[in-house]
């Protein structure tokens, strides 16, 4: 069959239209699915109709900036549309006749001009069909140029190797026998028998899964049938993802998560507003859903349109600074599982990369290497007294920051970009290790802090006044374990601990290896406190009395010791999973889970549990929560393959610590940093 292909050119935003045949054929990497697709029973009923009911699926994509479309007769053609060109919905990927057997359209609108933002990085996308593809010019929008398109009888009829079975369980596919390999390796090895709770667990995350134009895409973030107001759990959210998109990776099943990945780039930078102001460029979107619309004029015919969330819906209307963090750490992992590093090769990937840094690595008024971000813009996304640098953000921060730098592709335009990260990790690093850390030693000298220092020797720099060490942090810290704060800003420490940023300070090396090992040694000493009937306390202490009222602003959702407050979160298990297997002490983490495994099928998978103890399930949790279930099933295969766990973390760098981006002269360079930093390894 020969590829039809027409392009047309406009001068409106963006500059380019492709329109494209679409039988099976490759285009820019994708594939475009079969017709006659099953969508999954968590999507809207109006979607493309089960296969018993025969709706034919069309299919198409936008990649680069383009919009795809085929007509009945299955040749490529220009069409028409009073969306083209506009940059406020993705629509497009799967149209559905549901009159007589006509071909099926698919229609996709051009995002936004995003896509031809690049730095000459060449890409062999698809060996068969564009050969090369650049968009020149740095960030300047330039012409898209194709040096050449195929047009031979082999393009879009590539064969498809048959999928090599897997072993069922309750209708669930598991790979437990000798199945998917990755970089030479078989994940799973051996047959091993899965539990009932696992049984259950695989069927929940399938039926989770959402289909795009009858690919999967990601997973909705909970899936309650008996919950009516469901709000925005239906959607996929990229946070919430990472965890399932591991769990399909360690079973071998990659193409959904490669899917996940090129759609929110998809999404990356529209205009979104809120009160006519738009966030900046580079913002990954916190979340998306897939609907189906009717299509104007043609009765019975709908498409699927990929409906993001930049903030500007969610409660409080705060932009995600997270996701794009997330976005690039899940590409990381996809290549190191799967040995696909073409993906991240790509130009519209490295182009996504770019924009992110961009968007992160903007110099502005803040005067410390810390990412600075508004209250609720990541996993606690609500009101919770985190706004400034919060520990999070400035781990994820780094971890991406550490993955950029493994992913991108080094030339003469992306030479400086990768200069100012290692700047950047060098002084993120010692920022968080010096500043951020706290055991009874650097309380003691807390203590006894002199305050109101004016000049660059000052021992207190940012003029913590001793009467901030809270009552309850002087009993609780144990005499040999320490942990990294939770914030620090002028005049303020956050002394709370918050698990997620503590434990991937320790899966991407940004604490010293003894400060990871005084983490681990803390929250066993803590245990009680930290982990006790359900793992793991997102933070702690709660915030009590007029405290909670003055800082969330008597949030009823964040009373104490529930949700956001001191609630647990059994999601947070595959991320303390990695981080003891990285220290080598797997143990406690099979004790959580052991914990975890108890209750969970039982309560019915509860997004999170409320009480000091963790023994209630959440009085607003959602039931069936997709993260609650994929983190456990993340856990159970890291710690049946634990060799797979060094694929995600990151081991110390030692060339981060003789990276002085300072201007001081070696004679001052102990007030700098890096002996410092370096003291800190082996002291």
């Amino acid at each position: 069959m020969n590829t039809s292909t027409c392009i047309a050119m406009s001068t409106m935003k963006p500059c380019c239209r492709m329109l494209v045949s679409c039988r099976r054929s490759l285009i820019f990497g994708f594939q475009f699915p079969k017709c006659n697709h099953t969508i999954l029973n968590n999507l809207s009923k109006s979607q493309c109709q089960l296969r018993h009911n025969r709706a034919i699926c069309g299919c198409s994509d936008r990649v680069l900036g383009f919009r795809s479309a085929i007509g009945a007769s299955g040749n490529g053609f220009c069409g028409s549309g009073s969306d083209w060109g506009e940059s406020r919905g993705f629509r497009g990927g799967c149209v559905v006749d549901r009159g007589g057997g006509r071909g099926a359209l698919g229609v996709v609108s051009v995002a936004s001009d995003v896509r031809h933002h690049s730095t000459s990085v060449e890409g062999h996308v698809n060996e068969k069909g564009f050969e090369r593809i650049y968009v020149q010019g740095g960030l300047n929008v330039k012409p898209l140029v194709i040096e050449k398109v195929e047009r031979g009888g082999d393009v879009g009829n590539e064969k498809v190797e048959e999928e090599e079975p897997k072993v069922g369980v309750n209708g669930a596919n598991v790979n437990v026998d000798k199945s998917k390999s990755f970089n030479g390796e078989n994940i799973l090895t051996r047959e091993r028998e899965v539990s009932e709770i696992e049984k259950e667990a695989w069927d929940l995350l399938r039926g989770a899964v959402v289909d795009y134009c009858g690919n999967p895409v990601g997973t909705v973030a909970a899936s309650d049938p008996a919950d009516k107001l469901p709000l925005n759990y239906d959607q996929v959210f990229i946070r919430d993802f990472v965890p399932s998109a591991l769990a399909f990776l360690l079973n071998g099943e990659g193409d959904i998560v490669k899917n996940f990945l090129l759609h929110t780039l998809q999404l990356q930078s529209w205009e979104k507003t809120v009160d006519c102001h738009s966030p900046g460029q580079g913002l990954m979107p916190a979340s998306f859903k897939v609907r189906t619309v009717p299509l104007e004029g043609r009765n019975g015919e709908f498409e699927d349109v990929l409906d993001p969330d930049f903030g500007e819906s969610a409660i409080g209307r705060v932009a995600p600074v997270d996701s794009g963090l997330w976005w690039i750490i899940l590409l990381r992992a996809y290549g190191r599982i799967t040995g696909d590093y073409t993906l991240q090769e790509r130009v519209d990937v490295q182009t996504g990369i770019r924009l992110i840094l961009k968007l992160c690595l903007t110099d502005g008024f803040d005067m410390f290497p810390t990412l600075l971000v508004t209250d609720g813009s990541c996993m606690i996304d609500r009101r919770m007294g985190i706004h400034g640098h919060p520990l999070e953000i400035q781990a994820l921060f780094y971890s991406a920051l550490r993955s950029s730098r493994e992913m991108l592709t080094v030339n003469d335009a992306t030479k400086n970009l990768v200069a100012a990260i290692n700047n950047r990790l060098s002084a993120l690093s010692f920022h968080i290790r010096e500043y951020y850390w706290v055991d009874m030693k650097k309380i003691n000298e807390i203590y006894r802090y002199k305050t109101e220092e004016y000049s660059t020797d000052a021992i207190n720099k940012f003029n913590i006044y001793p009467d901030q060490i809270p009552y309850w942090l002087v009993d609780w810290i144990p005499e040999t374990g320490g942990y990294l704060i939770g914030n620090l800003q002028p005049a303020h420490m956050d002394f709370r601990f918050f698990t997620l940023g503590n434990i991937w300070s320790i899966i991407s090396s940004l604490g010293t290896p003894k400060q990871n090992d005084s983490i681990l040694h803390l929250m066993e000493d803590k245990w009680d406190d930290l982990v006790a009937d359900m793992p793991l306390k997102i933070c702690y202490p709660a915030l009590e009395y007029e405290e909670w009222r003055i800082i969330t602003g008597s949030d009823p959702k964040n009373t104490p010791w529930s949700y956001h407050n001191g609630g647990s979160w059994p999601t947070l298990l595959w991320q303390f999973t990695l981080a003891c297997i990285k220290m080598r002490r797997p143990e406690l983490a099979r004790k959580a889970v052991a914990l975890a495994e108890k209750r969970l099928s039982v309560d019915r998978w509860p997004e999170y549990y409320d009480t000091r103890h963790g023994r209630f399930i959440g009085k607003q949790s959602r039931l069936f929560q997709t993260w609650t279930v994929a983190g456990f099933l993340t856990s159970k295969m890291l710690l049946e393959k634990p060799e797979m766990a060094s694929m995600l973390f990151w081991e110390e760098d030692f060339e981060l610590l003789e990276n002085c981006v300072c201007s001081l002269d070696k004679s001052s360079r102990k007030k700098c940093s890096r002996f410092a930093a370096r003291s800190q390894l082996v002291g």
